[in-house]
């Protein structure tokens, strides 16, 4: 897989171990300024170690950083391989041009080759842009998670499944109507 492709001014680069200095700092201020969660040094770290050729970033022709997605894989419960995407940001001024696209489609792309069989996140009910992104590109809410970030905010959990075993792996639509998660429709 190509780790960098070009669109007009942008640049986008896989993140690797050797640009922590470069863009560590430019990474974290950009996550915080977007999302609710205050993650420390040790979750970056966490995820930029071990799966930094899943994490991908956006460049502008000075190479400003102006988005960000952060991604791991690994067995799930001992079942199928889950790719999860931790994080993703763009600076808001640049909002609105695909940015946040290209970078989730890099990072699926990146869990396809590594034989993900599922893809998991988070977003809170009231980001509807994040929520439309996803379910542009496939993914499905699959929970209801109340009261999940630490500011009190509820968030749906989406899964992309990619294989037919992650489906039939995963919890069943059902499932989440009998304990609860969610409200059955009324014509059930």
């Amino acid at each position: 897989m190509s780790t960098e492709s070009s669109s007009s001014e942008l640049h986008y680069t896989q993140y690797h171990s050797s640009k922590e200095s470069t863009y560590l700092a430019a990474i974290r201020q950009l996550i915080s300024n977007d999302l609710s969660e205050p993650y420390s040094i040790y979750v970056y770290r966490y995820f930029l170690y071990q799966w930094g050729d899943l994490c991908f970033m956006t460049l502008d022709s000075e190479d400003n950083l102006l988005g960000v997605v952060v991604s791991k894989l690994e067995p799930h419960r001992g079942g199928p391989m889950r790719g999860y995407i931790a994080m993703l940001a763009v600076r808001e001024e640049h909002r609105g041009r695909g940015i946040a696209t290209k970078l989730v489609r890099m990072a699926i792309d990146a869990m396809i080759e590594r034989d993900a069989d599922e893809i998991a996140l988070e977003t809170e009910v009231t980001n509807t842009a994040a929520m439309k992104l996803y379910e542009r590109l496939g993914f499905l809410r699959s929970k209801r998670l109340h009261r999940y970030y630490l500011n009190g905010n509820t968030a749906f959990r989406f899964v992309l499944y990619l294989k037919e075993n992650a489906v039939t792996a995963g919890l069943r639509y059902e499932d989440q109507y009998e304990n609860g998660e969610a409200e059955l429709p009324p014509s059930a």
